[in-house]
């Protein structure tokens, strides 16, 4: 749904501005900054019509202004960010129609420690359920969908001229998976899927988070079977019949904007930061410093 950003960008400059003690983009240990909780109520408060017109005629802005604020009271870090950063994920998930920091999974608002511009942002990223949903929308996919198979389950498939997909679960569920797969059925009769061995994971896993190289606390330690289900269902999705927006809506994952003018910028979301850790200190170009993980209740991060 289109929005007035060129005004929203405005308010929330000035707003910002007021919350932060300073510029927008600058992290401030001042007073103000510490009344950062109450300031952030009010300045989405003040964007409550823009966050009500991005919105789907099926969801309130005042649901979602309170989904934002207990995601910013909770985590500490996101407190410390651009508050233009913060306000402007919210309007991403609203744009998008999804409930940011809930048990449902379907968005997350994570703190990031940019060490380019030496301050917390703030990220959105969609979530397993999130993409589920949004690929629901578009009417293309009659199913859609991700599992994991355990060493004692019956499981055969075939590629070449005539695909094919058997998964029967043990009643019983015996050792780790050994395989991830995610499967689509379109309502014109089409399907597809993939399939990835646990070691094919652990190498993309290996290869792709920095945090495992630096043996670091990430999801793919204390989450591997939703992050596994996540990265197959994704890497399905890029040959898979999309429509442009919601192919642009998948780009969105795992992005900061400076404001709700701005396009978003792509990072690496997976890392946390070692508790001995301060911001600002020791980081190279390539490191960054994110808070406490989402509640695991399903899948995220990527």
């Amino acid at each position: 749904m289109a929005v007035n950003t060129s005004s929203t960008a405005d308010k929330l400059r000035k707003k910002a501005t007021v919350i932060g003690g300073g510029a927008v983009n600058t992290v401030s240990s001042s007073p103000a900054k510490k009344e950062q909780k109450g300031g952030m109520m009010a300045l989405l408060e003040k964007m409550e019509p823009e966050i009500q017109k991005a919105l789907p005629a099926t969801m309130r802005s005042d649901r979602m202004i309170r989904l934002a604020l207990t995601a910013f009271r909770a985590n500490p870090k996101l407190k410390q960010a651009d508050p233009a950063t913060f306000v402007a994920a919210v309007m991403q998930s609203s744009q998008l129609g999804l409930e940011p920091n809930t048990t449902m999974g379907e968005a997350y608002i994570i703190p990031r420690y940019n060490s380019h511009a030496g301050q917390m942002e703030a990220t959105f990223q969609i979530g397993y359920r999130g993409i589920l949903s949004l690929a629901h929308r578009t009417g293309q996919y009659q199913s859609i969908y991700a599992e994991q198979v355990y060493e004692n389950d019956r499981f055969e498939y075939e590629l070449g001229l005539h695909k094919k997909l058997v998964h029967v679960p043990a009643d019983l569920p015996q050792g780790e998976p050994k395989y991830y797969y995610a499967v689509y059925h379109l309502v014109n009769g089409g399907y597809d899927f993939v399939v990835w061995s646990r070691a094919k994971v652990q190498l993309h896993a290996k290869r792709f988070s920095a945090s495992l190289k630096k043996d670091m606390s990430t999801p793919w330690k204390t989450n591997f079977d939703s992050m596994a289900k996540k990265t197959v269902l994704l890497d399905l999705l890029k040959y898979a019949p999309k429509s442009i927006e919601f192919s642009q809506q998948l780009s969105l994952d795992n992005t900061v904007k400076k404001d709700v003018e701005a396009e978003p910028e792509r990072v690496i979301i997976d890392m946390e930061p070692e508790e001995e850790q301060q911001l600002g200190q020791h980081h190279t170009e390539n490191d960054f410093e994110f808070g406490p993980e989402p509640p695991v209740n399903d899948y995220y991060n990527y």
